[in-house]
């Protein structure tokens, strides 16, 4: 496969494509996107239909493939799967759940599998936070341990932090474990209220910025890479400080890094555009967070849904963004989280809803008058 993330099209292939092989999972996280449940679904893709799938990926020359769930070692053919990827010349990611089914044992095999990350998911810098998070007693102690294995087996580890209401008072902790973690990459998500995700524990727009610097301090010490999903607009953040740090005769130079040869995702990805997820049943989605089906892979081929569907077209069209989205100078390398605006409006093109900044020339519209009719709607009367 192509090594050259640069190289891209969004128009022809993604970057990610991430398959959700299963909702199974013995987890109740407040914050899942899939709602997951304990038993596995019976239409489920087959193991003959997941070679299928991956085939397909090895064709697009997809730079990044992700396995996830639910719980992925949920399903008895996860090895079989990784050795045929192994085998066509994909790399997989793999987010397990911390749950007693993830073993030294079981982390051994997924590297001799052919395994290239482990990604596992750490929202609190003590084990009250994380396991009130996780749903279970004993997920943070099993999530250290599976860092721990991981190390020994030599596979690089990835970590994934959800930043919500329920743990942005622990940042700083947070920060100060990833530093003492062998780490390949520390992954930021931002909370989109779909699935178990509610309303009332997004983070507000003056938050993001704030989480955003710390982020930002961190990723110029870190010998980790950093990442950040569903927080598009944290390259805005990025730039702007990398021309006032460029103007303050600050150097900008990143440090070393641990690398794994997975490569940094290209500017402007967002749902739809280079970004693909593929359900347990097989069906075609812009991202997990954004519930928009475009087709299914037992119907048409991966290609021809991402390239063809309208779904994906009009996503990857930055001049149907409304807004202040669409009048922003930074809309193509930015482009704000499409499953956060549809999640708060229902408009997959409306504007970000956590974003503070204002762009040049625009003027921000006046507050919509709450007339008797809109009130009566809004409370479903």
């Amino acid at each position: 496969m192509n090594p050259l993330v640069n190289t891209v099209d969004f128009n022809q292939r993604p970057f990610i494509a991430i398959w959700e092989v299963t909702q199974a999972c013995d987890l109740a996280c407040v914050h899942c996107r899939a709602s997951a449940q304990p038993e596995r679904h019976p239409m489920e893709l087959s193991t003959y239909e997941g070679k299928q799938l991956i085939n397909q990926i090895a064709a697009l020359e997809v730079p990044v493939f992700v396995i996830t769930g639910g719980d992925p070692i949920k399903r008895p053919d996860l090895f079989e799967l990784i050795a045929h990827a192994r085998k066509v010349g994909v790399r997989v990611s793999l987010t397990p759940s911390a749950t007693p089914l993830l073993t030294r044992d079981v982390v051994f095999r997924l590297k001799e599998a052919g395994l290239a990350r482990l990604a596992v998911s750490m929202d609190g810098a003590s084990a009250a936070t994380h396991d009130a998070f996780r749903g279970l007693s004993g997920s943070f102690a099993r999530t250290l341990d599976a860092v721990r294995w991981a190390n020994e087996a030599g596979l690089p580890v990835q970590i994934n932090t959800t930043f919500s209401r329920r743990n942005i008072g622990e940042i700083d902790s947070i920060v100060a474990l990833m530093e003492q973690l062998k780490i390949t990459l520390w992954s930021v998500f931002f909370l989109v209220p779909t699935g178990r995700g509610k309303l009332n524990d997004l983070l507000t727009a003056d938050e993001f910025e704030k989480v955003f610097a710390k982020v930002h301090q961190l990723s110029k010490k870190a010998g980790f890479d950093i990442k950040t999903t569903e927080a598009q607009h944290y390259r805005r953040y990025a730039l702007q400080q990398k021309v006032a740090d460029r103007k303050a005769g600050i150097a900008t130079d990143a440090p070393a890094r641990v690398e794994d040869a997975i490569g940094r995702a290209p500017r402007g990805l967002n749902d739809g555009k280079g970004f693909v997820f593929i359900s347990h049943t097989g069906e075609v989605f812009p991202s997990g967070f954004l519930p928009l089906s475009a087709g299914t892979i037992r119907q048409e081929s991966l290609a021809d849904i991402y390239r063809n569907s309208p779904v994906f077209r009009a996503l990857r069209d930055t001049s149907k963004l409304e807004g202040k989205c669409g009048a922003c100078e930074f809309k193509e390398i930015c482009g704000g989280s499409r499953a956060r605006a549809y999640a708060l409006t229902g408009n997959p093109h409306g504007e970000e809803p956590c974003c503070s900044y204002i762009p040049r020339g625009y003027t921000v519209p006046p507050p919509a008058v709450k007339t008797a009719t809109s009130l009566h709607v809004l409370q479903g009367a």
